[in-house]
């Protein structure tokens, strides 16, 4: 059974018909092309399919695209600016070796996007909390930690 929906997606208002039991990482990969949105473990573990829906991060593999209906979504394509420039997330990730192979770093930014954009001030502690439904094999999340605390910082 299919459905219309209408959307919001990186700023761009969009219609289309999807399949009710679709997941919204699906939508976004294989219709929208958003291919910056990973799609790894399918069951809400890994964070590699972190969104922002509504000012909250959601796994868009566990999220269905028939939900989205109404909503304002953003994936990681919508943080660089029109110049080309990295958002403040992005550059701290880079200066600070934040990235790797670079599978789960989408879903992270996304965190730490929405994170920043609350402007709360979070301890080392609360920051690893916040960002433990993220798994990454290579970096020891060390880097990721100081690169979201350095971005916090500006």
């Amino acid at each position: 059974m299919n459905k219309l929906i209408h959307f919001r997606i990186n700023g761009q208002e969009k219609e289309m018909l999807v399949d009710v039991g679709e997941s919204l990482v699906d939508m976004l990969r294989n219709k929208l092309f958003l291919t910056g949105v990973k799609k790894g473990c399918e069951v809400g573990e890994c964070g590699a399919c972190t969104v922002i829906i509504d000012g909250e991060t959601y796994d868009s593999c566990i999220y269905l695209a028939a939900w989205a209906d109404g909503k304002d979504i953003r994936t990681v394509e919508s943080l660089a600016q029109k110049n080309g420039e990295l958002s403040k997330v992005q550059k701290a990730f880079v200066e600070e070796g934040a990235v790797q192979c670079g599978f789960c770093t989408p879903g992270i930014l996304m965190t730490a996007t929405n994170l920043l954009e609350k402007g709360n001030d979070y301890s080392d502690a609360e920051l690893q909390k916040k960002l433990s439904g993220h798994l990454c094999r290579c970096t020891g999340y060390q880097n990721i930690l100081v690169a979201v605390k350095e971005a916090m910082k500006e």
